[in-house]
Parts: structure tokens; C-alpha cells; sequence
């Protein structure tokens, strides 16, 4: 069955592409939700005013979430479990567990579907891909630690961003030189 897409379709195409797709997809999937027309000669007519509107909605809906995706990249997510000597979970971290945790620092509600990961299985650093649009896809760091070696792991990871742990010495040495200074 062809279709005409009205809104853009993750992992199938923008709005005003005309793809070919399984009738099942197309009549109980695409046809129902809005997302889609059947590609008829009248349908095909409309394909540049689809594509145009389309266009805006997605540029505007992008210069919103802008600033969301800047908080999401900076964003390092801690997650303490319970695992094994070889560093395999015993549980799973899941996508809900995750749209939880941004919820909960950032306010802003992430949909698990929106995450695309499978769930963590292993200690260490993950990045998880947060599709905000078709366009704008943000990764959070996620950081798996065992749960008694809470203050170990973030410690291990810092140096993939340096620049605080410099400036963190030049604050101590300040620090030192106050004291030396108040004792005299």
C-alpha cells in the first residue's frame, strides 16, 4: 500500500514523503493515528503544501527544544545496583528508570519510548539517545555503579571533563594561602 505521510514518522519518513508500506501498518497503524492518507492523485497534489507546512512545524518545535536538548547534554545520570565480580547487573537498568531520573532533575518529561537503548546490563559509562524530534537527538550520560562504590565511580569518570578538576586546585591553593595568611 502506498500512503502519503502528514507528520513525520520515526524510522519511516518526513511528512509529504510517499512511501510504500504493509497494508497491516498502513490501515491499522498509520491510517487510524492521522499520520498518513492513502496515496491517491488528489492526495498527491497537496505533497508541497504537506511538505512546507510540515517544514515550519518542525523548525519551530526544534528552536523550542533547543534548550532542553542543551540541558539533556550536559546532564550525567548516576544509577548505584547491585552486580557481580564481573561487572554484570544483576537487575537492569531500564528506559523508564532513566525518564524518571530526567524528570526528576530537569522537570521536563521524557517519554520512555523517546529513549533509544535497550536496557543496561553492565557497570560503567553509557550514552542514551534521547529523541526530542526527528532532528534534534541529545545523549545523557549514564553512569552505572555498584551500590557501596557510590563515591568512587564519579570520581573516575571527571576526568572525561577536566576543566572542574582544574579549577578545583586553583580554589584550594587560594584556600592554603588565606590560611598561612591568618595564622601570622
Amino acid at each position: 500500500m502506498k500512503v502519503l505521510l502528514l507528520k513525520d514518522v520515526y524510522k519511516l519518513g518526513r511528512a509529504g514523503d510517499v512511501k510504500k508500506v504493509a497494508d497491516g501498518y498502513g490501515r491499522n497503524f498509520l491510517l487510524p493515528q492521522g499520520l498518513a492518507v492513502l496515496a491517491t492523485s488528489g492526495a498527491l497534489k497537496q505533497i508541497e503544501k504537506i511538505r512546507t507546512s510540515a517544514a515550519a512545524t518542525r523548525n519551530q518545535l526544534n528552536q523550542e527544544l533547543s534548550g532542553v536538548a542543551e540541558q539533556l547534554e550536559k546532564l550525567v545520570l548516576t544509577f548505584a545496583a547491585k552486580a557481580g565480580e564481573t561487572g554484570k547487573l544483576y537487575g537492569s537498568i531500564t528506559p523508564q528508570m532513566i525518564a524518571s531520573a530526567i524528570k526528576e532533575k530537569l522537570g521536563f518529561e521524557v517519554d520512555r519510548r523517546q529513549l533509544d537503548m535497550q536496557p543496561i546490563r553492565v557497570l560503567g559509562e553509557h550514552k542514551v539517545h534521547v529523541r526530542l524530534t526527528l532532528d534534534l537527538i541529545p545523549a545523557v550520560m549514564v553512569i552505572v555503579h555498584r551500590e557501596g562504590e557510590a563515591a568512587e565511580i564519579p570520581q573516575d569518570t571527571q576526568p572525561a571533563v577536566e576543566e572542574p578538576e582544574e579549577a578545583a586546585p586553583s580554589v584550594e591553593t587560594e584556600a592554603e594561602a588565606e590560611s598561612p595568611a591568618e595564622q601570622s
